[in-house]
């Protein structure tokens, strides 16, 4: 499997436990919009609700509430404010629908940062024919929120475009996002430096990218970075130069946000992540079906909702869990067939499937499904067990001189096998250090090809150019390039006039070095 690998390792102790109080809150309600979905209860109508809201149907309520609380064994003060709650949000839509419907003004639902938040539930009236900056301004001037980005169903919204053009509609969940994260916040004094320090990460990760995958590999490599894609043996890839370049630049944004998941910058990782899964989106679903990097991508994006307690925005959520799981099966096979028959069994592929079950269990919690929120847990307590390591097998092989990585990867591999994993390593070891000798050796025969090819008057672009095309094959690459010269000169041969100053200036083009002609 092509992956970029990073030291990163998600937190997973607490993440259930974290915040807890209100994910319970959103587990009763979940139950009880089912209970209203199945007796067709409309809150927002009455006799739940009323004009004149001084006078709340209490009575009606607290039969509904008592009724409810013996249907899910909770008490019935919890039940009753769970189902006021889910009233008061049901008479906002209600009228933001009716709203909507009389003056073409949306209601928009924030998710805002957890430090700027007012309430449980935050909302903008806009019109949808405005651009996402005037949106943005009035965020700032409401909530005193100032350098955000927009998100909406894991997208940026551009804003300088309408937001109807970018999908944005009446009732709409929008999250908010800081555009620089705490800890940089504390550390720059000045304001512009504050302003503008994501989109610079930003764009600097882009261009470096950028420039990585627009070279063809054709350039003199003695000379030029060059970046290719190989798969797990070290074997190139081939692939059309657009699905390339927005794999390259993919895979570079997604190892940026990793970085800065480790170092629980969720903001700032979730905007680069968003970037990443922008470019895989260009990339071919053949391609895609052959590699595990956009599943995994989808998990980091999922576990930034989380971190970021963006509850509201995990709906979003559910559909990436379900992009990753279905691209993991397809990659590794239903029991990790395909995975053990090409480079076998690395131990790093259960964590994901870890945090997969870990937060499709947290997802199913929320919208109310205990059962399959109790199923995924399960599974995921069966496999952490199975990945808790002996301390003391882990110290005895870093004793052997092998490190804390290695000693972790090694065991998950070999099922805590001692003697297996030390073998594993060593093997692991061995591939690693092969396949670097393979690409040292295969970059010096490149330039030693290129010189050769230099020397008998060509450019040494050209003739990397000419390799490129034929492959690393040094008598097929002079063959093109002996083709480009007579077809040069033939084409020169035939012009009027063509003189000596034209005839020179053709070598020139085709390679040749005009000293030596």
């Amino acid at each position: 499997m092509n992956r970029v690998w990073t030291g990163y390792k998600p937190d997973v102790s607490g993440l259930v436990l974290k915040h807890g109080d209100r994910m319970a809150e959103q587990n009763t309600e979940a139950k009880l919009k089912n209970l209203l979905k199945q007796e067709k209860i409309q809150l927002w109508n009455p006799p739940y609700t009323v004009e004149d809201e001084r006078l709340e149907p209490q009575l009606v309520q607290q039969e509904l509430a008592e009724r409810f609380a013996a249907l899910l064994f909770l008490p019935v003060s919890e039940v009753g404010g769970a189902l006021e709650s889910i009233r008061v949000q049901t008479v906002k839509r209600s009228k933001g629908n009716q709203t909507y419907r009389e003056t073409n003004v949306a209601t928009l639902e924030l998710l805002l940062p957890r430090s700027s938040r007012k309430s449980k539930k935050n909302y903008l009236e806009t019109r949808l024919d405005v651009c996402v900056q005037e949106v943005v301004d009035r965020i700032d001037q409401e909530f005193g929120l100032r350098h955000i980005k927009l998100i909406l169903n894991g997208r940026t919204l551009s804003p300088h475009e309408r937001l109807d053009e970018q999908g944005v509609k009446n009732l709409s969940k929008v999250m908010v996002l800081k555009v620089s994260d705490a800890e940089l916040k504390q550390l720059m004094s000045e304001e512009e430096q504050r302003r503008n320090q994501q989109s610079e990460n930003l764009q600097r990760t882009q261009k470096g990218f950028q420039i990585l995958s627009e070279r063809d590999g054709s350039e003199d490599s003695s000379n030029v970075p060059f970046l290719e894609i190989a798969d797990q043996k070290g074997n190139p890839l081939k692939i059309p130069h657009k699905e390339r370049k927005a794999l390259i630049l993919a895979m570079g944004f997604h190892e940026k946000g990793r970085s800065l998941m480790k170092r629980k910058q969720y903001d700032d990782a979730l905007c680069h992540l968003l970037q990443a899964d922008q470019q895989f989106s260009v990339c071919g679903s053949a391609l895609l079906s052959s590699v595990d990097n956009f599943s995994v991508l989808q998990l980091d994006i999922v576990w930034c909702y989380r971190a970021l307690e963006a509850l509201t925005c995990l709906e979003d959520g559910r559909s990436r869990l379900q992009r990753a799981e279905d691209g993991f099966l397809r990659c590794y096979g239903a029991r990790q067939e395909r995975l053990l028959m090409i480079q076998g069994n690395t131990g790093r592929e259960e964590v994901l499937f870890l945090r997969l079950y870990l937060l499709q269990s947290l997802l199913s919690y929320i919208e109310g499904n205990d059962i399959q929120a109790r199923h995924q847990l399960t599974k995921v307590e069966s496999l952490f067990s199975h990945l808790c390591l002996d301390s003391e097998k882990m110290a005895q092989l870093m004793a052997l001189g092998f490190s804390e990585r290695e000693a972790r990867l090694g065991l998950r591999a070999c099922q805590g096998d001692l003697p297996e994993a030390a073998i594993h390593i060593s093997s692991r070891r061995q591939e690693r250090e092969e396949l670097k000798q393979r690409e040292r050796q295969k970059r010096s025969r490149r330039t030693e090809d290129i010189s050769a090819l230099a020397e008998l008057g060509y450019s040494r672009r050209d003739a990397a150019r000419a390799l490129h095309r034929a492959d690393g094959d040094v008598n097929k690459a002079c063959e093109i390039l002996q083709d480009a010269s007579q077809a040069a000169q033939a084409t020169n041969d035939s012009r009027e006039g063509g003189g000596e100053s034209r005839e020179g200036g053709a070598v020139v083009v085709l390679g040749f070095r005009e000293g030596r002609v």
